[in-house]
């Protein structure tokens, strides 16, 4: 059974950093690209950041320059590092493996980890 555990989430006030981490389970990890995407209120979920297998990652432009996504295929466990955070970065983020070759999410959606952009 796939699991896909997100946290690393909280409140942070504008330019501030948080660091998100994915713990996967139930796959052969590192065969996997793996995406983070986000959903805030009243908006479809989106990708933001992208690492292939082989670790070459693609950003959202909207994040390019502020979040890099690493992974630790020993841990089975992708990362986000986030600076610069902006309110409009605030939503639950979430981390999936990507069908191949697309960006379109593997497996079922874990819980996510909320983050909060606010002073």
């Amino acid at each position: 059974q796939v699991q896909l555990v997100e946290s690393g989430g909280g409140l942070v006030q504008p330019g501030g950093s948080l660091r998100l981490s994915c713990a996967a389970s139930g796959i052969i990890f590192r065969i996997y690209a793996m995406g983070w995407y986000r959903q805030a209120p009243g908006k479809q979920r989106e990708l933001v950041a992208r690492i292939t297998s082989g670790g070459s990652t693609v950003y959202a432009d909207s994040v390019k320059g502020r979040f890099t996504i690493s992974r630790d295929n020993a841990k089975n466990s992708v990362y986000l590092q986030m600076n610069s955070l902006k309110p409009e970065d605030a939503a639950v983020y979430y981390c999936n493996a990507l069908r191949g070759g697309t960006v379109v999410a593997e497996f079922s959606w874990g819980q996510g980890t909320q983050v909060t952009v606010s002073s």
